[in-house]
Order: structure tokens, then sequence, then C-alpha cells
């Protein structure tokens, strides 16, 4: 019997991997996608393995994307679900996704069809136990509209070692080598736009991801650390307002900031105080439903 959990794993000898609950709206409502294997004869949720150093978020978009042939959004973390296989500890982290496209899919010898069908029926289809509560997990969500990928710049280095315009300090060799690491996240959200505080280390990190997906980077003031003299509040809110605007425009969109912007601006938009404390290079990932924050989860 499976258990659900939200924590993170850590042990060394857990076989890690990812997928999601993709979903489709209809004109009779919400339809998720299963897919049935014919190795084990069951129907289950599509995911699969982690590849080595991958990011579970990356993952959970690549095997959704393997598996079904959906092309998805990823949207609210769901419950993690933790079980044994071969005597070996599982840990499979989902999420929620908002499908977008779909290929030409092909039945093979891992998955041989994939069907889609309506939130109740599907947790009867399902084979396993974990299937059905992460399921059940997406059930309980209001459907979300917007998705937005926050990030925090990535390493530039020593403010006190800079001799020039503080908003002109670059990324340091360390920083650009979490920009590049940061491409496949970004790009996992399948942004349709891209925006950038002025910073020059802003828009740096944000660089690889844009060259990756062939779109130009927005800069905008509106997600830039106070200036001096500046209230710090003025600028939180003008942080707020922003990704609010994003959320609520059924689109999915990346933005980098600064470090502190992104704490206060997520406080605000969730409305109550909370644990928002971005490392540089780290991030966030925001969903919105009808204009208001639905979930932020840590990437």
């Amino acid at each position: 019997m499976a258990a659900v959990t939200g924590g993170p794993a850590t042990a060394t000898d857990e076989v890690r991997a990812a997928g999601g609950v993709v979903w489709r709206a209809t004109d009779d409502g919400v339809q998720v996608c299963l897919v049935h294997r014919p190795r084990y004869g069951d129907w289950t949720v599509p995911k699969g393995k982690l590849e080595p150093g991958e990011h579970p978020l990356v993952a959970a978009v690549r095997e959704v994307a393997e598996e079904s042939d959906v092309r998805a959004v990823p949207q609210v973390r769901l419950p993690t679900a933790r079980y044994l296989v071969d005597g070996r500890p599982k840990v499979v982290d989902y999420w929620s996704m908002r499908a977008v496209a779909t290929g030409g899919f092909e039945a093979g010898t891992e998955v041989d069809e994939v069907g889609w069908f309506d939130v109740d029926d599907a947790a009867r289809r399902v084979s396993y136990p974990h299937d059905a509560e992460v399921l059940a997990a997406f059930a309980a969500l209001p459907s979300a509209t917007g998705t937005v990928l926050v990030l925090r710049h990535a390493r530039a280095g020593r403010r006190a070692t800079w001799s020039g315009p503080d908003s002109a300090r670059p990324l340091d060799p360390a920083g650009w080598a979490r920009a590049v690491a940061l491409a496949p996240l970004v790009a996992a959200v399948r942004p349709e736009r891209l925006l950038s505080a002025s910073a020059r280390r802003c828009v740096q990190t944000l660089d690889p991801a844009a060259a990756r997906l062939d779109l130009p980077i927005e800069v905008t003031g509106d997600l830039d650390e106070p200036a001096p003299g500046q209230v710090p509040e003025e600028c939180v809110l003008a942080a707020a307002a922003r990704l609010a605007e994003l959320g609520a425009g059924g689109v999915s969109a990346a933005v980098c900031s600064q470090g502190k912007v992104i704490p206060g601006a997520l406080e605000r938009l969730a409305g109550a105080p909370g644990d928002f404390g971005t490392p540089k290079g780290g991030g966030w990932l925001l969903a919105f439903a009808a204009g208001r924050l639905l979930a932020a989860d840590p990437v």
C-alpha cells in the first residue's frame, strides 16, 4: 500500500520518478489522461524515472510527453507518492498539468493506449491506490488559469568587489553555470513570455533559456529592487501586481527578479506571511486561479 505525502526525498537508494495529472477542458467538464502499459496490464498516471541530475519537474514534463505524446504546462505540485518496488523505496513527484498540444501517438511496448477520462472514472480505472490518491488531490483543486515561474538571479560575485554600477554587475562563472542549468527548467513551463528586472545579472540568468526557446527577454522595472531613497514597499507592490497580471492572463511566463523583492511580492500575493526566502538561482512555480494565487511551490 502506498503512502502519499508531500515531503522531499533524500535517501540515496530511492528510485526517483516524476509525472503528472494532465488535464484538458471539454464541454462536459475536465478530463485527465491515463496510460495503459502492456507489460504490467495496468492503467496509471503517466510518469517515469529521472535521468541523472535531472530536476523532477523537468522529468515530469518529459515523461508525460514521452508516454502520452501530450505537451503540457505544469501548474500545482501534488502529493508525493512513496512505495516499494522490488524491495526498494520509490518516490514519485507529481504536478497537475494543463495539456496544450498532442502529437500522433503510436502504440509501443511501454505504452499501448492513451485514454482521457473524467476524474471520477479515472480514479476507478487506475490500478494503484497511490494514483487514485493523487487524482483525488487534483480533483480538490480549483482550475488553474495561469503559470508563472519566478527565479532569483544566479550568483554575480560580491557587490563590494565590483567597481561599476550595481545594476551592471554580471554573473560570475558559477552564476553562468547555474543559468545554463536553469534553462531546461524554464523550458519545462513552456513560457510564452520571459520578463526580467533591469539588473544585468537578472537578464543574464534568463539568457540561456531565451536562446533555447528563441524568445525575447522583456526588461521591466516592475521587478527591480528598491533604488536608493525608494520606499521598498513600492517595489514589492509593483512586482506583485506584475506577477498577478501575468497569472491572470491565462498564459505561462517566466520572470527573473531579485532577493529584496521576491519574498515580499509572494507574501502579498498569498495574502499571508510565509517563508518565501529564495536562494540565488532558486525560484518558485506559481499557479493562479481566477486571478488569485493558488499555489507557490519551490523549484
